[in-house]
């Protein structure tokens, strides 16, 4: 991965975070990884527990955020979600799969948006 897209990455991570800090999210962990997986933001809304996907673009030229989200990247996130849970003894926890897209250009503020339960264990 190039420098660009890291630090893209980074900014619209941090832009996520604030987001969803405003939104009255508690932040758990961010970039838990594990032999399964990364997960980038790991938070509590209420007493459900978010594994958040984040995804930056600059455009939407090549599709929407979540639409980059496969099949077996939601998978991978499940695991790695599944073994987080199992490794706090957290197993019976409210949880769910949020993707928070942000749009990121140097002409205007970050536009950041959630899609809360974007998909499912199944």
């Amino acid at each position: 991965m190039t420098n660009k897209k890291i630090q893209l990455g980074q900014m619209g991570e941090e832009a996520a975070v604030a987001f969803l800090e405003r939104e009255g999210y508690h932040i758990l962990q961010r970039n838990f990884r594990n032999p399964l997986g990364e997960i980038d933001i790991i938070a509590k809304e209420g007493d459900t527990i978010c594994f958040i996907e984040v995804k930056t673009r600059k455009t939407d030229a090549f599709g929407s955020p979540l639409e980059s989200i496969t099949k077996a990247k939601q998978r991978k996130i499940m695991h790695v979600a599944l073994s987080y849970l199992k490794g706090r003894e957290r197993i019976e926890a409210n949880a769910r799969f949020d993707v928070v897209s942000v749009f990121l250009n140097d002409e205007e503020p970050p536009r950041v948006s959630i899609l809360k339960n974007a998909f499912e264990v199944n």
